[in-house]
This record gives structure tokens, sequence and C-alpha cells, in this order.
């Protein structure tokens, strides 16, 4: 099948012949009727689209195998001139059948309601980072002083923000997007409680959030992504399902060329991964000091991107041993819990029966754990100074033509 908006094109392929299926219209009850036509010998194959999730979830309980092809290794193999629905619907089948077919893994329907509302916290977040931005324009452009309170959308911000002299039609606009950033924080806060509540019943949340610089929701972007860790054989996997490996061009004896990230993959994963990292840097830790040594190097944007390839490292082994960070803060991991407990709508504990997220708040403790992860840090830095005084050896150029073969060329010169 090849996929558009609103309808797909079918190509069958029976006996090595392909033939011509028409067009499927991708509503419900059209789709409904295509899909009772088939059998537990079909195997039906599409490419990776925005409306994928429902067409398989549509077909799989009719079909042998639904398969989910990746459109860009599709497109690389069977690139052609003359290019059409039907073409691309028969090359699908073929490649298929010849077992040539990059296939997609595809999620449960666990982790596509996660990604889900993953996606639309994320959408309400930048829709009031813009609203925000547009009421700081409007008071430049009117060329008002900066608020004297720290948060110019709170209690006391708004109260300032209301005596400012600004025209009728300015005002009207201001007061708009006020009420357009409460109800977005109305929706987020549900999303937000949602998302608590499912946190607290998957055991990967908790192993990822032992992680210094992940918080809950970075922890469930990584889960909605990875899915199944069991998928990635190794930690290079993740990082380069996640977009985070450098690119690299080598062609003929010539070195090969190292660039810039990739970028391929789940790109909302990568960017909670960037967010992480820029935590890593405030806190002390064997990762800041990670942090820093690249920053010395390469600058502090290439140092971000850096740490949160070594964070996707750290949990790809945090997910397949099933055990928490090495340099987990105990105190602090017990307080991101109660606080994600609190969030889910979970009681308040008051008097002598509050748990251990309550020890975060004694600042002797916080000391304590504080003094481990700088002592931590300051070993990464001995031993990465033993690593820097000891040069590397400097590579021998190789002979052209080899040693075996220089005598016979000798003799013919």
């Amino acid at each position: 099948m090849d996929v558009s908006r609103s309808f797909a094109e079918v190509a069958y392929l029976e006996n090595g012949l392909v033939q011509a299926g028409g067009r499927v219209t991708l509503l419900h009850p059209e789709l409904e009727h295509f899909a009772r036509r088939l059998g537990p010998d079909d195997h039906v194959v599409l490419e990776a689209t925005g409306n994928t999730a429902a067409i398989v979830a549509a077909l799989k309980s009719h079909a042998g195998r639904v398969v989910v092809a990746n459109p860009l290794k599709v497109r690389l193999i069977a690139e052609a001139r003359i290019k059409t629905d039907k073409i691309d619907a028969a090359i699908l089948a073929q490649l298929y059948a010849s077992g040539f077919l990059p296939e997609v893994w595809t999620p449960d329907d666990a982790t596509l309601a996660l990604r889900r509302q993953v996606a639309r916290r994320t959408q309400i977040v930048r829709q009031r980072t813009r609203l925000k931005n547009e009421i700081h324009a409007v008071l430049a452009a009117n060329r008002i002083a900066p608020c004297p309170a720290s948060d110019l959308f709170g209690k006391k911000g708004r109260s300032w923000l209301a005596d400012q002299p600004l025209p009728l039609d300015e005002r009207i606009g201001v007061e708009q997007r006020l009420r357009a950033l409460d109800l977005l924080a109305h929706d987020a806060k549900q999303i937000e409680e949602m998302l608590a509540r499912s946190a607290l019943s998957q055991p990967q949340v908790a192993r990822l959030m032992t992680i210094t610089g992940i918080n809950v929701m970075i922890a469930l972007s990584l889960v909605a992504a990875i899915g199944d860790i069991s998928r990635f054989s190794s930690p290079e996997k993740l990082v380069s399902y996640l977009g985070l490996n450098p690119s690299v061009y080598q062609s003929g004896l010539q070195p090969a060329k190292h660039g810039r990230i990739s970028k391929r993959g789940r790109s909302h994963a990568r960017g909670m991964l960037v967010e992480g990292a820029w935590a890593v840097a405030q806190t002390p830790g064997p990762l800041r000091a990670f942090f820093l040594r690249i920053k010395d190097r390469r600058g502090e944007q290439i140092a971000a991107v850096a740490c949160a390839r070594k964070l996707a490292v750290i949990a790809w082994y945090v997910l397949t041993r099933d055990e928490n960070f090495v340099w987990e803060r105990p105190a602090l991991v017990a307080h991101k819990r109660r606080q994600l407990e609190l969030q889910a709508g979970m009681p308040e504990k008051h008097g002598s029966h509050k748990g251990l997220g309550a020890d975060y708040n004694l600042k002797a403790i916080r000391d304590q754990e504080r003094a481990v992860a700088e002592q931590a840090e300051k070993v990464y830095q001995k031993l990465f100074s033993r690593w820097r005084q000891a040069k590397p050896k400097e590579a021998q150029p190789c002979p052209w033509p080899p040693k075996r073969n220089q005598d016979k060329v000798r003799g013919a010169r």
C-alpha cells in the first residue's frame, strides 16, 4: 500500500506477478471494509507516515502480518525516474517478497498512547512559550521597563503588568494572551497528571530517574521513544536511533571524515536529552566533569551534545541491566519520586509519617550527598589529567609500495 493523506494505492503480488488493486479510501468505514477482505495468509506492507499507526491498527486484526517500511531506506534502494503511486506500491511488494525491505519496529498500543501524550505536552509548552514571547515583545515595543518580579506571569507579575501604560488595543491583546495561557496551563496540568500516573506504574521510569539530570518528563520521553530496550543490542544502536551519532563520510583511500550528529530518529527524545545535559552541567558529579572537559576543548554547545550522548549510553546500561545509576543521590531520587506522586494526585503526608523524600529538605543530607558527588568529580578529573600526560604514539607512514614488493619495483625501474 502506497499511503497518502486520504487514500492508498494497492498492489497485489502473488506467484511473482504484480497486479493493481486500485485505490482504498482511508476513512474508517472504507478501510474496515478493505481489512475484512484480508486473510491470515495476506501480508500488508506500507511506509511509515503520519497516519500509519491508525492504518496498522485497522489491518492487523485481519491480515496475517502488517509490515511498516523505513521510507528513507526504501527511497535509497528503489529510487526511480518514473514515479507513481502504483509503481511505489508494486516496489514495496517486490522488496518485501525478496527480503530486501527495511522494516520499522511497530510500538504497542501503550507505547503509542504514551508517545501521543508526550507529544501533546510538548505542543502545549511550545504554545505557552510563543504567547509569553509575544507579551514580552509588546512590552519592548512600548518601551516598558523590565518587570521587577521574578515571574512576569505570576501573581505579582500580572499585578505589575495591569498597571503599565499600554494602548487600548495592546492591552486587549495582552489580556487575550493571558487568558490563553491560563487555559493552556489547565490543559498541561491534566496531561502531566496522566503522565505522572503512568510513570508510577513503569519501573523503567524509576530507573532512569536515578541518573543525574534526568527528571520524570525526560524519563517518560525516553521510555516512549525506546519502547522495548531489548531491540537495541548495544548502546551505540540506541545512540544512532536517537540521532546522536556523528555523521561519517569515507571514499576510496581517503581517511574517514566525521561531521555533526546525524539527527536521524526520535527528535523529541534527543532534545530532551540535551535539556538533561544542561542540567548535568550545573550538578556536581562525574558527568559534570565530562561536560567541562569537552567544553574546554570544543565549546559548551558541543559539550552539551556529547553529554546527551553519554546520558543515552548510561540509559541503555541502566535499562538493560535493570540497575540504578551507580552515582545516584538517594535523597534526591526519593524527592523526585515524591514530587511525582503528588503530581499524580496522591495525598500529602504530614507529621511523623513523611517518607524518604522529605530527607532532601534537610540541609545536612543535601550537603552530604553533594560532597560525595564532588569527590567523584575530582576523581574523574584526576584520572583524566593522567590520560592527558601520556601522549599517544605518532603514527608511522605506511610504505608504498609494500615492503615485500619494493625489490620487484626497483628491478622494474
